[in-house]
This record gives C-alpha cells, structure tokens and sequence, in this order.
C-alpha cells in the first residue's frame, strides 16, 4: 500500500510580493525551487504562519529570493508574511520508517541558512 508523505518544504519563506493580476501561481527563485527538490508546474501547499491560510496552487520561475503569490493566491498572504511551501509524494508503506524529506531553512531574505 502507498501513502503519501512530505516531499519536501521550503520552511519560512518571506512572500516579497503578491501580484493579484496574474493569472495564478506561486513565483519562487529558481535556486530554492532546484534547492528544495521541487520542480516548475509542480503543485505546492502555501502555509501561511502570519494568518493560518493553507491553500494549494503551482509553481513558476521567479526571480532571485523572490516568493510571489499570484492571482487569487495573492488575497491568502500580505508581503513580507512567513510561509511554509510544500510538496508531497507517494512511497510504499514499507519505505516510511526511513524516508527523508528535503528541508530548506530560510532566512529573512529568503537565502538557505547555514
């Protein structure tokens, strides 16, 4: 039997703009998106720390350190909010015990820690 587990996650991600125009999408630097495991059109979860908004939409190419909601993703989170970004996958059971997910530590601009 599968079951689905946590893929990976950017932790603490500082949203830097929020563009209610664009069609939809979450705008995320490349870097951190090849970074963190996750890929382009890629369905995300946006945990927002601020409010408690949880909401689902995609990934785009963003800029460097840039965080961008878009769309009507852009009303879940005002700029300079905290938000978790993460992705799931499905594993065999079996596999649970020793999964690792990638974690990426993120500082205020958005720069991996450590």
């Amino acid at each position: 039997m599968q079951i689905e587990v946590l893929k990976s996650k950017l932790h603490r991600a500082t949203v830097t703009d929020a563009n209610l125009n664009y069609e939809g999408s979450i705008s995320i630097d490349m870097d951190l998106v090849k970074k963190a495991n996750m890929h382009v059109w890629e369905k995300v979860d946006v945990l927002n720390v601020n409010n408690g908004a949880r909401f689902s939409t995609y990934i785009i190419p963003g800029k460097k350190g840039e965080i961008c909601l878009n769309g009507a993703a852009a009303r879940m989170a005002a700029v300079g909010d905290k938000v978790i970004i993460v992705t799931y996958t499905h594993i065999e059971e079996e596999n649970a015990e020793n999964w690792k997910p990638t974690v990426v530590l993120l500082d205020e601009n958005n720069a991996v820690k450590g």
